[in-house]
């Protein structure tokens, strides 16, 4: 392991965050003697990021743990676009209301992660439409088109990988990288900023904004990728079976949230706590050597550290409460998913009502296969109905809990 000077790239360094970095010895000495402002774009697909934004969050984080200002770049602008990397076909355009609404949304869980103001090392929240919205076509390829190679920008993994595949790239899409280089461009003239960070599928994008940035200002700055966060099954980090674990609690409750970290791989405890909790790194070491029953308090410390972080303690420690409740008492807590009912309902509707099938299909689906309780009892029937007279608890396999409410 590369033993650096400053603060910033030792604790990036330690926790697990680095997977390349552009001249990391010059980074280390300026990170060293002045503040260093860095950003990572957000494109506002959903009104919510997801726990698949979460590597990138907590790096801005990090940032300014180590005394270093973050910038977190809305893609106001860029999400008109849609970044292209590594995705098999073109997102579908949103109008600017929804990309406003969306923004707005965001915003809420970064105010958890990081705090914003205006002093030196504050987290500031921008939106990069305020400068793509100015640009005029014509100037903006005479001043800025000569600095970019095609042939270039064709070999990147997130251009072949489409290309490769004879996947339609639209020139709308092939765009997307030229306007994030810009992005790093006005960045600096405008904050100073000197680094841009993101994921490992980013690294040409961050590339070709250093290069603009040294062409045409003659500016030196700086990128650093992080690892593709992976499970230990080889899955993508966030990626369930229910679907995506969203930031938002109006996405998803603060329960369920606990519940993902709660069900963390053995093997991946250690590495989670080093990325998404705020533990030292001595506690963490013991944490990860437990064995047995040990290591299931250690995923009960991930996930109420994390729920903690990005829901607020009151809420973190409820849900593990109602986890204990559930599991260890067989009755029921209060932070439960919960739908109202008047009078009767399906099994299959109560499923999907709290969120535990997508589909009426795929609620028969959990049914047929046993996977469905009501009050502790096996469902067996895929037509049976539950009469709500009282509160009823609803299970879908071991680890989703619900409840239905009398009105």
């Amino acid at each position: 392991m590369t033993e650096y000077q400053s603060d910033l790239l030792r604790l990036l360094s330690d926790r697990g965050y680095i997977h390349q970095v552009t001249d990391a010895t010059a980074l280390d000495a300026l990170a060293s003697k002045q503040i260093v402002p860095g950003y990572i774009g957000f494109d506002p697909t959903a009104p919510s990021l997801h726990v698949g934004s979460l590597v990138q969050i907590m790096l801005l984080r990090r940032l300014q743990q180590s005394g270093h200002k973050p910038i977190v770049l809305m893609g106001g602008g860029t999400g008109k676009v849609g970044d292209p990397s590594f995705k098999d076909e073109a997102r579908k355009l949103m109008t600017a209301e929804t990309i406003a609404s969306n923004i707005a949304s965001i915003k809420t869980v970064f105010e958890r992660f990081l705090t914003f103001g205006d002093g030196p090392t504050d987290a500031v929240m921008l939106d990069n439409a305020d400068w793509l919205d100015a640009l005029e076509y014509l100037p903006f390829l005479r001043d800025y088109g000569q600095h970019f190679s095609v042939n270039r920008m064709l070999s990147f993994d997130s251009v072949k990988l489409r290309l490769d595949r004879e996947q339609s790239l639209s020139f709308l899409e092939f765009n997307y990288m030229i306007l994030q280089a810009y992005d790093f461009l006005e960045l600096n003239r405008r904050y100073a900023c000197r680094l841009q960070m993101g994921g490992s599928d980013q690294w040409g994008n961050i590339v070709n904004g250093i290069e603009l940035s040294r062409r045409a200002d003659g500016a030196e700055v700086y990128g650093v990728t992080t690892p593709l966060i992976t499970t230990a099954d080889g899955g993508k980090m966030g990626k369930t079976m229910s679907g995506a674990v969203w930031l938002n609690e109006d996405q998803l409750p603060a329960f369920d949230y606990w519940q993902f970290w709660r069900n963390t791989d053995d093997r991946d405890v250690g590495k989670f706590l080093r990325l998404f909790t705020d533990l030292p790194l001595d506690e963490i070491a013991r944490l990860e050597a437990l064995e047995g029953a040990g290591i299931n308090e250690a995923k009960k410390i991930l996930a109420t550290e994390a729920t903690a972080m990005c829901r607020g303690r009151d809420a973190a420690e409820a849900a593990a409460e109602t986890a204990r409740k559930t599991f260890e008492e067989g009755s029921s807590g209060d932070s439960l998913p919960t739908l109202d009912v008047g009078g009767e309902i399906s099994v299959v509707d109560a499923l999907v009502g709290l969120g535990f099938a997508a589909s009426k299909g795929e609620a028969r689906r959990l049914i047929k296969g046993g996977g469905a309780r009501i009050d502790g009892e096996k469902v067996s029937d895929e037509a049976a109905t539950v009469t709500v007279a009282a509160q009823v608890r609803v299970s879908a396999g071991k680890k989703h809990h619900g409840l239905l409410n009398p009105v």
